[in-house]
């Protein structure tokens, strides 16, 4: 699968979306040194691997970035272009399967800029030095008053770092965009976050809001086989209150495995926790009756209510895996909740 969490995570790992990640255009632009590995292989999207024996011209080939040995005062580091501007709420600093050589300490600095950040660039401090271990995941809550495009990440004073995850939430500038144009209202783009499912074992349900179609089954929400009565479902947050006119279900890849039917709930939540609001959403009006899903195929269904929602429950009957979902939609004139 693309995507693989520890049983430990935090809840910002397991609810928030991967910012650093590839697929949503966020790239390496400036690296102080990367000899052993390219710093790029830090925002693949899938878990970093370990090959016995491969090697390439600058010696053992690993999954991730990684410097050489430095032998003169200082520290690495690379800058990285998030796909879009953010509010970061946390980070994994991921050395798995780098062992004898992962970094003693890492600290991440943001910069909120219109371009790239030039040598005079104002960078905040995200995350102040702390340790690291070889070949683990390192989880910790970062500061998300400061909204930015760019992150840097600090290595001390070299060695590797098999994969960086910056978990957040898009910052779109609205004023850019016409108040009536059609959007995907619970893209990851336009500030979607999933707040709440039921089971995620095969695949977590945030990738349901990026952008494109699955590259495999495993770039997706994959539940297991449910063994007992009812469904599972996922809580989706709306990046700006819309009414919704088409859902749009993909079942890229699943085959074998798709849900045999799906259902929307709506409604406008003007308080309450990710908790509360997720009981609630048992008892939503129905926007989408319970339709039938195909295999690896892309549905649309219309949508005829008229009521502004702020968050949705998608439901998939009994179980299964689904590749993207989106609701597309116009704004509407309501205050999201808390």
């Amino acid at each position: 699968m693309l995507t693989s969490l520890p049983a430990d995570a935090p809840e910002f790992a397991r609810r928030c979306l991967n910012l650093a990640d590839s697929r949503l255009g966020t790239e390496v632009i400036a690296v102080s040194d990367d000899f052993f590995a390219p710093a790029p292989r830090m925002l693949d999207p899938a878990p970093a691997v370990f090959i016995p024996g491969k090697y390439d011209d600058h010696g053992k080939w690993m999954d991730g970035w990684e410097s050489r040995r430095k032998r003169v005062s200082g520290n690495d580091w690379a800058v990285i272009r998030l796909g879009h501007r953010a509010r970061l709420l946390g980070v994994d600093l991921d050395t798995s399967h780098f062992t004898g050589n992962f970094p003693p300490a890492a600290s991440l600095e943001g910069c909120d800029s219109d371009g790239d950040p030039g040598p005079d660039a104002h960078w905040h401090t995200l995350l102040p030095a702390v340790g690291l271990q070889g070949n683990s995941h390192h989880f910790h809550r970062l500061d998300d008053a400061f909204a930015c495009t760019h992150v840097r990440l600090q290595i001390y004073p070299d060695g590797g770092i098999a994969r960086l995850r910056l978990y957040g939430r898009v910052e779109r500038d609205w004023t850019a965009l016409q108040a009536d144009a059609l959007i995907d209202l619970v893209a990851a783009e336009n500030g979607g976050q999933v707040i709440s499912a039921n089971n995620e074992h095969f695949g977590t349900a945030s990738t349901l809001l990026l952008p494109g179609r699955g590259v495999t089954m495993g770039d997706g929400w994959e539940t297991r086989r449910r063994r007992d009565p009812g469904n599972d479902w996922c809580v989706i947050a709306l990046g700006q209150p819309g009414l919704i006119e088409t859902v749009e279900v993909d079942t890229a890849h699943f085959k074998g495995n798709f849900p045999d039917r799906c259902s929307l709930l709506g409604a406008v939540m003007r308080g309450g926790t990710d908790a509360s609001i997720t009981t609630q959403s048992m008892f939503w009006p129905e926007l989408l009756s319970s339709q039938p899903l195909g295999m690896d195929q892309i549905h649309r269904f219309a949508v005829t209510a008229t009521m502004p929602v702020t968050h949705v429950r998608f439901n998939i009957f009994p179980d299964g895996g689904v590749s993207r979902l989106r609701l597309w939609g116009r704004r509407a004139g309501l205050h999201a909740a808390g």
